[in-house]
């Protein structure tokens, strides 16, 4: 059978993922789903950031560590790694610099 996964998870999401030696904690389908999430995050959260950006809150460095909060909620559905990668990710889909490393990513 062969492996028809059309997306490429980029090697900064299978850190996540991976122990010290490289390898995988999780099963390749979990983490494409898991990415695939996280990724829908990122990119949902562009217009709240930049409306943010806009209206209320200019610091842009403010906004992400905002935004890092709210996902590191329990009711975020994410982990905390998984929370800074989608930060970091936010912050590379708006062009702005990305916050500095909290212990995730």
């Amino acid at each position: 059978m062969s492996d028809e996964y059309q997306i490429d998870v980029p090697p900064s999401f299978f850190a996540i993922y991976s122990d010290a030696r490289q390898r995988l904690r999780e099963p390749i389908g979990v983490l494409r789903q898991r990415y695939e999430i996280c990724e829908d995050l990122a990119n949902h959260l562009v217009g709240h950031a930049q409306i943010q950006h806009h209206t209320e809150v200019p610091d842009e460095a403010d906004i992400l560590r905002r935004i890092q909060a709210g996902l590191a909620t329990p009711e975020s559905g994410v982990s905390a790694p998984e929370a800074g990668w989608i930060v970091h990710r936010l912050a590379e889909l708006l062009g702005w610099r990305a916050p500095e490393a909290s212990g995730a990513g």
